[in-house]
């Protein structure tokens, strides 16, 4: 399943610091289990996790104060003018991440696409990967790259993630208040959103009458079969009696005339 002589990727190491991040250290087996990862790390196996975050971990304390002094810092490019506080949300965002060389530029270009697109529900990782392939130059296999961005970003807080969609969380991380709406919006959503309850009500109704109806028409159709079975029945009666009253007034009019009857 491993294989330790292949070079660890950037994208590998940031699924493995993510997995650890979520499931704590030594939970080897949960991280590959673990359906965030399984696609970054499928060719790692359990001791290579577990070795390449040691040597990851002994990495990092030999080098702590060459990083602290080249901490990189990438300047947000943005698609056209922004607003000084969308510059400040950026720059703070991307200073905050200091992980791997390429780690603040990505992020730069997450955070320019996500401030471009201007959609309150967010942005889907599509439409993302279209605007940065569009202003940037990206590897081939920069989605799954993006994906994993993605992840570690949400889990640090600095995005939040709505269904398939990805927006920045400014009001949790930069403490500023949310926009109040205009007066015409909350004017027009009201009536919107009470419409349709008021449409899914009347369609719930309608179809609770139409089934008590076609229930009692169900039960007026079997009473009323049972009134024409009945009907024949009596209909029937009523002939066998007649000709039985016809037999017996000829009997009745043969001994009358004193005529003689045989029966059999």
């Amino acid at each position: 399943m491993g294989n330790q002589k292949q070079k660890w990727t950037t994208e590998e190491e940031e699924a493995l610091r993510a997995g650890v991040a979520k499931h704590g250290t030594g939970k080897w087996k949960n991280i590959l289990k673990d359906p965030d990862f399984a696609l970054s790390l499928s060719q790692r196996s359990n001791i290579d996790l577990k070795d390449k975050w040691r040597n990851m971990g002994i990495s990092t304390a030999a080098h702590s104060s060459k990083e602290k002094i080249r901490i990189p810092r990438v300047k947000a490019i943005t698609a056209g003018p922004l607003t000084n506080g969308q510059n400040s949300a950026s720059a703070s965002l991307i200073d905050d991440d200091k992980d791997g060389k390429t780690a603040p530029r990505y992020n730069a270009m997450i955070f320019e696409a996500l401030t471009a697109i201007k959609d309150s529900n967010g942005a889907d990782i599509s439409a993302i990967l279209n605007f940065i392939e569009r202003r940037h130059e990206v590897p081939q296999n920069f989605r799954r790259s993006l994906s994993s961005k993605l992840r570690r970003l949400v889990l640090q807080g600095k995005l939040e993630k709505v269904q398939n969609c990805y927006k920045i969380k400014r009001p949790a991380m930069l403490g500023t208040k949310t926009p109040t709406p205009k007066q015409k919006d909350i004017r027009s959503r009201p009536p919107q959103n009470s419409g349709f309850a008021i449409t899914r009500e009347t369609v719930e109704e309608a179809a609770r009458t139409t089934a008590r109806k076609v229930a009692e028409a169900e039960n007026k159709s079997s009473v009323a079969a049972e009134a024409v079975r009945e009907a024949e029945r009596i209909t029937k009666m009523a002939e066998e009696n007649e000709l039985m009253l016809q037999f017996v007034k000829e009997i009745y009019d043969q001994c009358s005339r004193g005529e003689v009857l045989l029966l059999a």
